[in-house]
């Protein structure tokens, strides 16, 4: 199995916006973290807004955030939603189906057990799973301006601007 380039947009996209929660990122930064094409990015930016995984703001200071608290985005619901239109296998598209063994054949019935348990494991993950307590994952997606204190043992962002004294003050 295979992720297409789409959900793993997805992914990379959800994981951005919840390391920089708080806070409209923009497109370009998104697909410049995540080496991306800008043009592949703006079709999954589209498909997490209609399914209200992400919220869109239009203008010059524009740009996208979580539309739900990161611990309510499921994983599992975030593959489906990319999952490509291609069947798994051909005896999945019963319209294309040519195989012979077709009446005879178990396999297709282990294949969908496979399946459903692929998606049954990532169904237990969460964005904030992914994203929480990850500090390498938020040097890499964090966008500059944002420093990271840590707070009862957790790290937590804050804009450079946000008036929040700096560890040497307290």
């Amino acid at each position: 199995m295979r992720l297409t380039i789409r959900t793993n947009l997805a992914m990379r996209t959800l994981m951005f916006c919840a390391v920089n929660s708080g806070r409209i990122v923009r497109k370009h930064d998104i697909a410049a973290a995540c080496n991306a094409s800008e043009n592949h990015l703006a079709q999954v930016v589209n498909t997490l807004a209609q399914e209200g995984f992400i919220e869109t703001q239009r203008g010059r200071s524009g740009g996208l955030r979580l539309a739900r608290p990161m611990e309510e985005i499921c994983v599992g619901q975030v593959l489906r939603t990319f999952k490509s239109t291609l069947p798994f296998a051909e005896c999945f598209d019963p319209a294309a189906n040519t195989c012979p063994l077709r009446e005879a054949c178990l396999f297709r019935g282990a294949l969908e057990a496979a399946v459903e348990a692929f998606y049954a494991a990532l169904d237990k993950w969460t964005l904030a799973d992914l994203v929480t307590d990850n500090l390498a994952l938020e040097r890499l997606l964090q966008m500059p301006g944002t420093r990271t204190m840590a707070i009862c043992g957790r790290p937590a962002a804050f804009p450079e601007s946000s008036g929040v004294a700096d560890m040497a003050e307290l």
